[in-house]
């Protein structure tokens, strides 16, 4: 049976692997120990990813506080990342959070997408690959198949839109030049950025990243539009293959 502590904010266990059940609210806690007064007091590179979590969950369960619901999560889903990249099923498989909770953590991952997705909203200027890098990360390492994506340009290199064009198996996907090519017309392009994810994490082009991307960029030649690089997105990097030569 686990114990029962009294609002100790503190991380402990009654024996390795037990928890311990907290029977104080954090409204009941400290002035100084409660997350959100420390968020507004500190700001939050103060505060733990166990605290930043409690504060979008608002409040936990009876005996368990929302600070211990969000260590529960970081433990079982291995992290913040995991936390934020969870199915509503698997969230909610967690007694104590149901489906407003986990509304609330997915809106919160969308929330970081579009903020990294800001810089290439429509009318933004790419000057650098550091300008899509971020973005390209928050939208396609965490995905389970291969994604194949293209940013449309306008002849001064600010945004027409960012697309996903293809869907592949768990290894690989297939990419039609033909298709890239008659969206960059649909969009009238006069240049584009493309970028995959490799699901296994490692960032390195293959052979076949190479073949396709001389193959697109061959075929949008014909119509005048300029390939401005192809992205490779692993976990947590991204390898350009224009700065490797590889264009």
């Amino acid at each position: 049976m686990p114990r029962m502590v009294a609002g100790d904010p503190s991380p402990v266990t009654a024996s390795p692997g037990t928890p311990l059940i907290r029977t104080t609210l954090i409204k009941h806690w400290p002035a100084a120990e409660r997350p959100r007064e420390r968020l507004v007091r500190s700001g939050p590179d103060h505060l733990s990813d166990a605290e930043l979590l409690a504060i979008l969950l608002g409040r936990g369960v009876a005996g368990v506080s929302a600070l211990d619901l969000a260590r529960q999560l970081l433990a079982r889903f291995g992290g913040m990342r995991g936390v934020l990249n969870a199915r509503p099923a698997d969230l909610e498989a967690l007694h104590g959070l149901g489906p407003g909770k986990s509304s609330v953590l997915t809106a919160a991952r969308e929330c970081c997408c579009r903020y990294m997705g800001e810089k290439l909203a429509p009318g933004k200027a790419i000057s650098s690959p550091a300008d899509s890098q971020d973005f390209l990360l928050a939208r396609l390492r965490d995905r389970p198949h291969e994604v194949f994506c293209c940013i449309f340009l306008d002849n001064r290199h600010r945004v027409l839109a960012f697309e996903e064009l293809f869907r592949g198996t768990i290894d690989n996907t297939t990419v039609y030049p033909r298709e890239v090519v008659r969206q960059a017309l649909h969009r009238n392009a006069a240049a584009l950025i493309l970028a995959h994810n490799h699901p296994s994490g490692v960032p390195e082009p293959s052979d076949a990243d190479r073949l396709i991307t001389r193959r697109i960029r061959d075929a949008l030649e014909l119509v005048d539009v300029r390939l401005l690089d192809h992205f490779v997105v692993g976990d947590g990097s991204c390898v350009s293959l224009a700065s490797r030569g590889l264009l």
